[in-house]
């Protein structure tokens, strides 16, 4: 590169940063035309109310209500620990908590095929701890 194009490249990154620096320094609270912005809090899964429908202003800009940015919580049990230890190394826990309720058939054949299919870790007796806890709470007879 010569040194004239070295010198319009650092002019031209000079002037940019001189744009965008007060931009930055606004926020976006107080661009033009935001009504609200996003907002994460506390709260249940799954519960956000739709806003009734609105007109809306030509050319304006909107944002989200709040939103949950939380795991929710795994039943009280014995094996719970053992459940956060385990399966969420790999995923959430919230692969569990967003299951419909699953026979108790099927959480000993999901947690065989995370141990042969994907490679879990999990002895043999923590499976079976692992299984029973899932069968005790997240079956269609004791999902609470």
């Amino acid at each position: 590169m010569t040194s004239r194009g070295l010198i319009g490249r650092l002019i031209g990154a000079a002037l940019g940063l001189a744009v965008l620096t007060p931009s930055l320094a606004i926020g976006a609270d107080t661009l033009p035309g935001v009504v609200t912005t996003g907002r994460y809090g506390e709260g249940t899964l799954a519960t956000a109310r739709q806003p009734a429908p609105d007109a809306g202003t030509p050319g304006g800009v909107y944002g989200v209500g709040a939103w949950p940015s939380y795991t929710p919580p795994l039943a009280d049990g014995a094996g719970r620990e053992l459940v956060i230890g385990a399966c969420s190394i790999c995923h959430s826990t919230t692969y569990i908590t967003m299951q419909p309720p699953l026979p108790a058939a099927t959480w000993a054949a999901e947690v065989d095929k995370m141990i042969k299919t994907f490679g879990a870790s999990i002895s043999d007796d923590v499976a079976k701890q692992i299984t029973q806890y899932l069968q005790h709470h997240y079956t269609p007879e004791t999902r609470r």
